[in-house]
């Protein structure tokens, strides 16, 4: 089911894109972008789904004050360059989301003190495919605030790969930026994890960490010896590790349709 018809189903309003929550939180919809050039005043809240083989270009400009609130989806083999320029004291949190060989590349500008970006996201590859996340973050300014997670599993001859950078200038004092990277290798997978940090500044708070590890067998023999299957228990302990990132769409019906991609990919790895 199309993510469009989904969404009318749970009862939202769709015209050209737009949906309206019940609440009367406007979400605009955006299917297959090619290009997206947006300046964003105010509030914008945006779904994006990438369903199809193609490549994409967006770029978001938050003025000060802006704030951004994106859940973003790949559920075909696409490519996807984004950046997005912050202002003073704007606000923009991502929600990414691949069940598919896909490869997104993120660049961030905090170019206004006080401004503040989070980014959550997670990828499931499995048979031959190749999955990248790549995350530049950088801080050109003081003041300003970052905070990323991403999670990627990987399963049958799959390669995850994330290459993560914060990046922080001479000026760009009292920084606080984290970054965390956690991955769970199946089967004849391979997932290569490089996170970097490159810091010009003295005043900051910064961090940055990796993993890649294997699934539980302890939990998956407890959950065996409770009648549960070895995959559904390897599944149940996959769907745990990705949660965190898939409930921050705060949009159940968004949520839910993710939660349901996320379990069919995982039954075919």
């Amino acid at each position: 089911m199309k993510l469009l018809d989904y969404l009318q189903s749970r009862g939202l309003r769709a015209n050209t894109g737009m949906c309206t929550l019940g609440d009367g939180q406007a979400w605009e919809i955006i299917v297959n972008p090619r290009s997206v050039e947006r300046t964003v005043r105010g509030r914008l809240s945006l779904i994006v789904v990438h369903g199809q083989e193609d490549t994409a270009r967006m770029h978001f400009d938050l003025t000060a004050g802006a704030s951004l609130n994106m859940i973003e989806l790949f559920a075909a083999d696409c490519a996807v360059e984004c950046n997005i320029h912050q202002q003073a004291e704007s606000d923009c949190r991502v929600v990414s989301v691949s069940v598919a060989g896909s490869t997104a590349n993120y660049t961030i500008d905090l170019d206004g003190t006080q401004a503040a970006n989070h980014m959550r996201a997670a990828y499931i590859a499995g048979a031959k495919e190749h999955t990248t996340v790549a995350l530049r973050v950088n801080h050109n300014v003081s003041d300003c605030q970052s905070d990323s997670l991403v999670k990627g599993v990987a399963g049958g001859n799959a390669v995850g790969e994330f290459r993560g950078l914060v990046y922080v200038a001479q000026d760009a004092q009292r920084t606080d930026a984290q970054q965390q990277n956690r991955n769970i290798q199946l089967d004849n997978s391979h997932i290569v994890a490089l996170p970097q940090l490159e810091i010009y500044a003295d005043d900051v708070r910064c961090s940055h960490g990796s993993t890649v590890g294997y699934s539980d067998a302890e939990a998956i023999f407890y959950m065996r010896q409770r009648g549960i299957s070895e995959a559904d228990a390897r599944r149940l302990q996959i769907e745990g590790f990705v949660q965190d990132v898939v409930s921050r769409c705060h949009m159940e019906p968004v949520c839910a349709f993710v939660h349901e991609a996320v379990a069919d990919k995982l039954s075919k790895i």
